[in-house]
């Protein structure tokens, strides 16, 4: 009776249903991260793209990939270049701390 239901093509169907729902996922944990990473950004246009991205989801996160698509780019790249200086910052203390 399952199989029935389920033919071949239901099966890939539901599988890519699936992934698009957790890359979907993907794509809003980024798109807030970015905005809220954003320092060129005022906290209006903060909230303004927050509430734009709750309202209308898929439109929304098509507008701002499609609008600061390029500046998300250097946001990661400033953020991990911060992150590298800070772990490199505390193993130099950490070293200067055990040596004699």
């Amino acid at each position: 009776m399952l199989a029935a239901t389920f033919g071949t093509g239901q099966v890939f169907l539901e599988i890519l249903y699936f992934f698009l729902f957790f890359i979907w996922l993907y794509l809003l944990i980024i798109v807030f991260t970015d905005i809220f990473r954003s320092p060129e950004l005022s906290g209006w246009l903060k909230a303004f793209w927050v509430l734009f991205v709750i309202i209308l989801p898929y439109f929304g996160v098509l507008v701002y990939l499609i609008a600061r698509g390029g500046k998300m780019h250097e946001h990661a790249a400033q953020a991990r270049a911060a992150q590298d200086a800070a772990m490199r910052e505390y193993i130099r203390d950490a070293v200067k701390d055990t040596s004699p």
